[in-house]
């Protein structure tokens, strides 16, 4: 009697239970920081939609728009019921299958997203799926192939994108840069960044605590205020870029 082989997980599998597993763990020992604090603020309440719908992929425990009655997606589920208990509409699910009809937001916002997932352009086409057309849509990602670290293995990125087929990737989804920013909050020192994977990789439990009750907080404090410039900046030497898009009325 032939036994049945057991269907091995694909790379993509692979890749969404390695983001789980890292978040799941940030998240369970981190306390929930509110819009209001981080640099994008500003911006955000300036594109706040009257009385239009809003969704945030991927905020975990650092969401971006305001949490009461906005639509949240993660992977996450500790940082999902932290969401809903203020006040958010939570689903469980992935950047690439949304639970939403076409055209559903006036302003999605998905920051520290498509990099991470198998398929960058489908993300990247499922956000655009489910924004309204003239609607804004916020990202951010890592920019340099040749920027590579050990921290974007640690941190499950698939890709950091060259910023000619970003702007390629975003014109084929009918996205106008309307404006962008230099982005992130990852220490510029190669050296800190190093220390800080090593310590991650073997004193987890340590490392995470420490970075929710004392370094992020010391971040928030001395992040500096978003230069936004019209169009895409000039990107030679962005490590991580802020794009406010528009999707194209027409097309």
């Amino acid at each position: 009697m032939m036994q049945r082989k057991l269907a091995q997980p694909s790379d993509a599998d692979k890749l969404l239970d390695q983001n789980r597993r890292f978040y799941d763990s940030l998240w369970s020992g981190a306390e929930l920081v509110k819009p209001h604090r981080f640099n994008t603020w500003p911006l955000v309440r300036s594109l706040l939609p009257e009385g239009g719908r809003r969704l945030e992929v991927g905020p975990g425990l650092r969401p971006r728009l305001p949490i009461e009655s906005t639509h949240f997606v993660d992977i996450s589920a500790p940082a999902l019921a932290v969401l809903r208990e203020r006040g958010g509409r939570v689903a469980l699910g992935e950047v690439t299958s949304l639970p939403f009809t076409d055209g559903t937001f006036d302003l999605v916002c998905a920051l520290d997203i498509i990099e991470h997932v198998d398929d960058g352009a489908a993300a990247l086409a499922e956000l655009v799926r489910v924004t309204k057309s003239g609607a804004v849509l916020l990202i951010s990602t890592p920019l340099h192939p040749s920027h590579w670290t050990a921290f974007d293995d640690f941190v499950g990125h698939k890709r950091r994108y060259d910023p000619p087929c970003l702007l390629e990737l975003l014109a084929r989804n009918k996205l106008v840069v309307e404006r962008s920013a230099v982005f992130g909050m990852k220490p510029r020192s190669p050296r800190l960044v190093d220390i800080g994977v090593w310590w991650l990789s073997n004193h987890r439990d340590l490392a995470m605590n420490t970075y929710n009750r004392t370094l992020m907080p010391l971040a928030l404090r001395f992040q500096k205020e978003l230069q936004l410039a019209p169009g895409m900046i000039a990107t030679d030497e962005v490590d991580e870029i802020l794009l406010v898009c528009r999707r194209s009325c027409t097309g």
